[in-house]
């Protein structure tokens, strides 16, 4: 247990180190629900007023491991040439605490067969990082990169595009595009930044029968100094009202997934995954769950449901 906190606090090291970049935004693998955090293109593509949120506990069983909660709302405007949206979040990651809330906005354009979307997001997010909490054994106070805390408001922006039909969606997004300092402000640490995060999205459903259809969807995500990671899906439909599927990442996790449209108005989603590292010895999973909302009332008839 004492090695795998180490690895906590030595992430934590790597977040704020000169010139050592990782993955920083939070990850997700209900990802397909939670678009909205990745590309603000998707604000109003549901064409309803949808509320989602999601609660990821990652590497259950290790002290420290990543804690990460998402409470989102968007919905379509001026005859659903807008799109806004809106989105709590807090993450947390050993001594590393980020809480924040994005706005974003898109602009739809109508199609012959779907919409394509170019969307802005704002956020605002309070970075904490608590390093005189870290114990450093026998170095207990000797360590000069432990000596304070940080306490930043950071503020960002992203950008992305996003193409939605019934059946098929298509987008790419970056995010974090100001490299925000992320060290302390007295010139003791080494130096860190905020990197530009890149997206690409994509799903299909293919109809194999009156009662089931099969969704693929990847997600690819790349930061600066870090591997390209992909997140390669399938689920089966049942009806349209349960799904069940699976997930690979890329050198990280298996993943099984199980959604369930409740009611035409209510979704609700869970996965589970299994480390295929090292950390599978230290850790009992990842769990996540998801609840959506949907307020989809249009002339007193509930909207069907729709798959992104």
């Amino acid at each position: 247990m004492k090695k795998i906190k180490l690895i906590i606090y030595c992430a934590i090291s790597i977040l704020i180190g000169n010139s050592l970049k990782a993955q920083q935004n939070p990850m997700y693998t209900q990802y397909m629900f939670n678009t909205l955090a990745i590309n603000p293109a998707y604000a109003g593509s549901r064409n309803v007023v949808s509320i989602t949120s999601l609660y990821r506990n990652q590497w259950s069983g290790i002290e420290g491991a990543p804690k990460t909660g998402t409470l989102s709302a968007d919905a379509p405007f001026l005859n659903k040439k807008i799109g806004l949206g809106a989105q709590l979040y807090s993450d947390k990651l050993g001594k590393t605490q980020t809480n924040g809330a994005s706005l974003s906005a898109a602009y739809r354009i109508r199609m012959d067969k779907g919409s394509l979307s170019f969307g802005l997001q704002t956020n605002i997010n309070q970075f904490k990082v608590n390093l005189t909490e870290v114990s450093l054994g026998s170095n207990q106070g000797l360590d000069p990169a432990f000596a304070t805390n940080i306490n930043k408001t950071l503020f960002n922006f992203g950008t992305g595009v996003y193409y939605n039909s019934d059946r098929f969606y298509l987008g790419i997004s970056l995010q974090d595009l100001i490299p925000n300092d992320l060290s302390d402000d007295n010139g003791t640490r080494l130096s860190g930044k905020q990197e530009i995060h890149m997206f690409l999205a994509s799903g299909y459903v293919l109809p194999l029968s009156d009662d089931f259809d099969l969704k693929p969807s990847f997600l690819i995500k790349g930061v600066k100094g870090a591997p390209i990671e992909a997140d390669l899906n399938a689920t089966l439909w049942v009806k349209n009202v349960v799904g069940v599927g699976a997930q690979y990442r890329t050198n990280a996790d298996i993943s099984g997934l199980i959604e369930l449209q409740v009611t035409p108005n209510i979704r609700i989603g869970y996965s589970y995954d299994h480390s295929v590292t090292r950390l599978q010895n230290f850790n009992s999973g990842s769990h996540e769950i998801m609840l959506r909302y949907e307020f989809g009332f249009e002339s007193g008839k509930i909207l069907s449901p729709r798959f992104f």
